[in-house]
């Protein structure tokens, strides 16, 4: 996606960047299985072609455009599970 440094090319830990790479390998995948092209993509989705190409290329998106194409790819589900790690309770939870 792009070329700046990133100690997970090092370190076996997530960042943004990584994680952003993977999201959008994700998606490029669920689309590809579909056999939906990125015009088409933008049709369903109500998400420019512009940003769609952007997202696959950079991984820069708006978060709404982002809830769109999930929805047009029939993943939306995925983001009730965002954010919703358990607090722990006690030590051993952690």
């Amino acid at each position: 996606m792009n070329d700046k440094f990133d100690i997970s090319t090092f370190v076996d830990t997530l960042t943004v960047p990584a994680a952003a790479t993977k999201v959008v390998e994700r998606m490029k995948v669920r689309r590809r299985a579909m056999k939906v092209s990125q015009q088409e993509l933008a049709r369903r989705s109500g998400v420019s072609y512009a940003s769609i190409r952007r997202f696959e290329n950079t991984g820069e998106i708006a978060f709404l455009s982002l809830l769109k194409i999930a929805l047009a790819l029939d993943c939306l589900e995925d983001f009730t599970s965002l954010f919703h790690k358990p607090e722990p309770q006690n030590l051993k939870d952690l």
